[in-house]
């Protein structure tokens, strides 16, 4: 399974600002979106995820939804993304259709190993620098503690960046063996800055998702 190298997190003062938001991403060539709604009713979410997935197939774009299987399995998206660290990916596995994907959050050593065990297909850890008042990844790792991590856990497992990355610290991201990024701030701020996120990551949907590091 090929994970898209840069991810972009929804972001939004409502709901319509966040379709908005994905709208715009989509258009400046974004490969992944994630849907980060978590304050709306089930049956509110079900219908931002219905758009969501109407906008993200017409640019053939993925679509992760936070958290929610049913409505993810339901709207045929891409997958999941765990946001709580109590997620259980077995369970979830088992409320998704067998091609959709499962995002973890991590923010050590540990919860990386977890997530590896429980076979995710993807780890996001994080946060390299706090960047949100709703941030509830734990403590920032910074540049150090991905070099920490990275180093010891030598898995094929993605590792994607986040937690208010800009890009000033793509290149030295890159080069402790991160993945990929999620983005949401940066992003949000101007939509042209995707061209450039990408261009710094060489991302592309034909290449492969894991760099190889001489």
């Amino acid at each position: 399974m090929i994970i898209p190298k840069l991810h972009y997190i929804s972001q939004g003062n409502s709901p319509t600002a966040h379709l908005e938001n994905i709208q715009k991403a989509c258009t400046s060539g974004i490969e992944l979106v994630q849907l980060d709604l978590n304050s709306v009713s089930d049956k509110k979410m079900l219908k931002l995820a219905q758009e969501a997935r109407e906008i993200t197939s017409h640019f053939q774009t993925r679509l992760i939804i936070n958290d929610h299987c049913k409505i993810a399995k339901e709207v045929k998206a891409d997958g999941v993304f765990l946001e709580q660290k109590v997620a259980d990916p077995t369970q979830a596995r088992k409320q998704l259709f067998n091609w959709q994907m499962i995002g973890g959050v991590a923010n050590t050593l540990q919860d990386c190993e977890a997530l590896i065990a429980k076979e995710v297909d993807y780890i996001c850890l994080g946060p390299f620098r706090s960047a949100h008042p709703k941030n509830n990844l734990g403590r920032s790792i910074g540049l150090n503690g991905y070099t920490a991590i990275t180093d010891i856990l030598k898995t094929d497992t993605p590792i994607i960046g986040v937690g208010g990355i800009t890009l000033a610290d793509v290149a030295a991201i890159l080069e402790v063996g991160i993945t990929g990024l999620a983005v949401s701030g940066e992003i949000s701020q101007n939509f042209d800055h995707i061209k450039t996120f990408n261009q710094l990551l060489n991302a592309s949907s034909t290449e492969e998702q894991r760099y190889t590091f001489e």
